[in-house]
This record gives C-alpha cells, structure tokens and sequence, in this order.
C-alpha cells in the first residue's frame, strides 16, 4: 500500500485552500508551543516558590515575573540564529519548487550542521551573560536572581532547540506542516507533566519550569532528527553525509541574516520596552507577562499564515509561477486580518479569566488588561505587517524587509521610549501626566499598533515599487522566450 504523502504541491490549484491547509497545523503546531510555554507560567505563577505550597502568597507572583520578564532577552539573543533557520526553509523551498534535488540535499545536509553550530555558541552567550544583561535591563531586585538562574538553564537546551528549529524548517520548506505538530505535541506533554511534578510536587520552582523546557526542547529535537533519517522524501538525511557546504552556507545566510538581524533588533526594542516596565516594578512585570502571554496565541495564529506566504512566495517563485506569487500576497493579506480579528476579540471578551489562570492577584489582572485592551483591539496590524515582510522575503528580497522592519518599528519604537519622559514632548502631545504608572504604560504601549502600522506600509511600498515591477519584467522574459 503507497504511504500517505504528507508534503504539498504549492505551485498548483487554488491559493486559499492550500494556504489553509499549509497553515492550519502550523498554527496548531505554534499553539501548543505557547501553550506549553503558558503552562510555565501558569504552574509557576500560581504555585512558584520552594517553600512549603501556600507558605508565601506572593511568591507565585515573582516567580511568574521573573520567568515573564526574561521572553525580550531571550529573543534578543536567540533571533539572529533562528533567523538562520528562516533562510535554510527559503532556499530549501526554491530549490524544491525548481525540481532540483541535488539543491535540496545538498542545503539540508548543510542546515543540520549549522543548527548544531548555532546552538552550541548560544549556548555559552546565554549562560556567561544572563546576569549582566539582566542587570542592564533593571530587572527588579525581587526577581533578578530566580530569571537569572532560569535564563541559565534555559540556554542550556539551545542545542536541541536550534534542531528542532531547523529540522522543522526543512519539512515546512516541502509542504510537511503535520509531522512538527505532532512531535510537538508528544514533548510538550512531557514539558507539562514535568512542570507540574519539579514544581508542585518537588518545589524546585523556576529551575523545575527551565528543567521542563530543555527535556521538551530534547524530545522535540530528536523527533524531528528521527524523520529527516528514515524519511523517503528529497529532504533525507544522511548524518555521514552532513558538512558546511560554501556556497548553501553562503546562500542560507543571505537570506537568514537580515532577517536575523531584525528578528534581533526588533527584540532589542522589546527589551527597551521590558526595562521601562521593570522600572515599573513586579506588579507590573508580572501583568505585562501574563497579558503578553496571551496575545501570543494571537501572533501565532497571524504568524503561520505570514510563514505560509514565505513558503508559498519562494516556491512558486522557483517554479517561475509569477502570476501566482503576486496573488498569494492578497490572499494572505485577507486571511490574516480575519484570523487576528477573530482571535483578538475573543481573548480580549474573556481577558480577565485568562489572566486569572496566570495569577489570581487582581493587581496583576488589573495591570495585565492595560496591555490587552490596546493590543488586542490592534493585533490584525501586526499580521499586515508581517505577511508583508514575508512576501518580499519569498520573492527574494532579503535586506529591504530589514530596512523596513527596522526603522519602521524599531527604530520608532527607540526614540518613543527615549521621547517617554515626565512634562516631555510625548506627555504633552498626548496629555498624559506621565509620572502616573497608568499613563506611562499605556503611552508605551500605543507604540506597538503605530510602529505596526508605519512598518506594514512601507514594506507594501516596497512591493509595489521594488518587488512586483521585477516580477512582471521576469514574467514579460519568459512569455518572449517561451514564443521564440
């Protein structure tokens, strides 16, 4: 009997129902992740502390700032690598939409190295500076000791977590969205059973969330390793065969280093934003992250359709299909407001139970809804923005998106932050009495919708003016060459 054939053929049929169905377990896929990471959070800020359950009623409430708190470092230096990853599905995705599989295997055989390499040196960046940067941040001096110790040994599984990443980028590259849903599933299950065991049970507060992380981290890794060497598809891999080839290390990079790049320079302005809430104090950090949370089962759900453009663009670009790259932007661009509206506005009717299952302080709901009430109602930009991006990265842009990216957001979101001051031009523009806690956080958080907004028109600028005129001259040079 034929085995049932988990890739997808992007280049033919009908855009909508392909995008879905690309999309759909990515998006199931990144659910359970942030649900996994959720129940982190949840266990730690409901049960943190190594003292006897109950024994001290706030020390749920630092346990979950200090694991919340450290999400803008850890992406500050964990992006620029993933971004590595982004740049092997790309090339993997063009080569497997021009039939050339020698392409295929020969950029998988030097994705799988790579990721190893990237790991490892993470792995030594995270644990020698969590401290110092944590510092750099002020982290509030109630939390800086258990996100230091968290932050430690969270990097530790960074070897693991760089092959997942690129393991999984290499299935998505030929339409398998299915098998990394799966084995995620099966490790976040165990990331879940061991929170609740080294937490609850053994009191080993975030070190049992950071210990539960890494084992996941493991599984999902060799998961993912286990198919690419026992799978038929152009994509196997045969460990003896695996090197550094040049020339795809060469085109990986192009590809994934701007986007690296910004991935990194955009979670700089997050860590910008995270100092000015840890100045706020606890209460407040532990609100923003538990509001943060949430919204991402937002982003996630917006961001598998912006991959899906990615993936979808490259593909039929390599198969010279232009017509169709130039229609899967709009197509994109619909599906992704309707599923950040949709989302968005659900969180947002339930957002003080959800926050409730984080910590069932009502300080921190109260502070955690401030975020959620702006954030929310504003989400579908972020999407806009990021599908955007993602079609001139799928068409073979590299260092526009990250122009864009970085000086519509941000760039903008720095000088918003350094404009952020008492009696300064942003309070009297707005009319905010800044040195209220209030009015400060909220003036932070109107950042995020206006740089979305700034960001996602400039990258559709850039379409029209860079992207889509070379794509209809290379469309033109094909129709004269295929006459002649």
């Amino acid at each position: 009997m034929r085995a049932k054939v988990h890739t997808l053929d992007m280049t033919q049929g009908a855009i909508l129902p392909q995008l879905i169905r690309f999309s759909l377990p990515l998006m199931a896929t990144s659910f359970l992740q942030l649900l996994y990471n959720a129940a982190d959070m949840m266990v730690v800020g409901q049960f943190g502390g190594t003292e006897p359950l109950g024994a001290v009623a706030s020390a749920g409430k630092q346990s979950l700032a200090a694991v919340g708190s450290t999400g803008a470092l850890i992406n500050l230096i964990v992006n620029l690598f993933v971004g590595f990853s982004l740049g092997a599905n790309v090339v993997i995705a063009h080569a497997k939409g021009a039939q050339d599989r020698k392409g295929v295997q020969r950029n998988v055989h030097t994705a799988i190295p790579l990721a190893l390499i990237s790991g490892v040196i993470l792995m030594f960046i995270g644990f020698f500076l969590a401290r110092p940067l944590l510092q750099m941040m002020d982290s509030p001096h109630d939390v800086i000791d258990k996100a230091t110790l968290y932050v430690k040994l969270f990097f530790l599984g960074m070897p693991a977590n760089m092959l997942y990443n690129f393991g999984a980028g290499i299935m998505r590259a030929v339409g398998d969205t299915r098998r990394p849903l799966v084995y995620l599933g099966i490790s976040g299950l165990a990331n879940v059973l061991l929170n609740l065991l080294l937490v609850i049970v053994f009191r080993m507060d975030v070190a049992g969330v950071a210990i539960a992380t890494v084992v996941s981290q493991v599984l999902s890794a060799f998961f993912v390793l286990w198919h690419l060497t026992h799978t038929d598809e152009d994509i196997r891999l045969d460990l003896k065969k695996m090197k550094l080839d040049k020339e795809c290390v060469k085109e990986i990079v192009r590809v994934g280093l701007p986007a690296g790049i910004q991935s990194s320079l955009f979670s700089l302005s997050n860590v910008t934003i995270q100092r000015s809430i840890n100045i706020q104090g606890s209460d407040w950090v532990a609100g923003n992250a538990a509001a943060a949370n949430v919204e991402g089962f937002v982003w996630v759900s917006m961001n598998a359709i912006s991959q899906g453009t990615l993936t979808f663009s490259s593909a039929n670009r390599g198969a010279k299909e232009y017509a169709r790259v130039r229609k899967v932007l709009w197509v994109s661009l619909i599906t992704v407001v309707a599923v950040g509206l949709a989302i968005s506005m659900v969180a947002l009717l339930f957002g003080d139970t959800l926050l409730a299952l984080y910590n069932g302080d009502s300080t921190v709901i109260e502070k955690g809804m401030v975020r959620m009430v702006i954030i929310m109602t504003t989400y579908w930009i972020c999407g806009l923005m990021d599908v955007a991006g993602s079609q001139m990265r799928g068409m073979g842009y590299a260092i526009s998106p990250m122009i864009v990216s970085l000086t519509g957001a941000c760039a903008f979101r720095l000088v918003w932050v350094a404009m952020m001051t008492e009696g300064g031009l942003l309070a009297r523009l707005l009319g905010m009495d800044l040195s209220v806690a209030e009015n400060y956080m909220t003036t932070l958080y109107i950042s995020y919708p206006i740089s979305w907004a700034l960001t996602f028109l400039a990258h559709l600028g850039c379409y029209f003016f860079l992207g889509r005129p070379k794509m209809i001259r290379q469309e033109k040079e094909m129709l004269r060459a295929a006459e002649q």
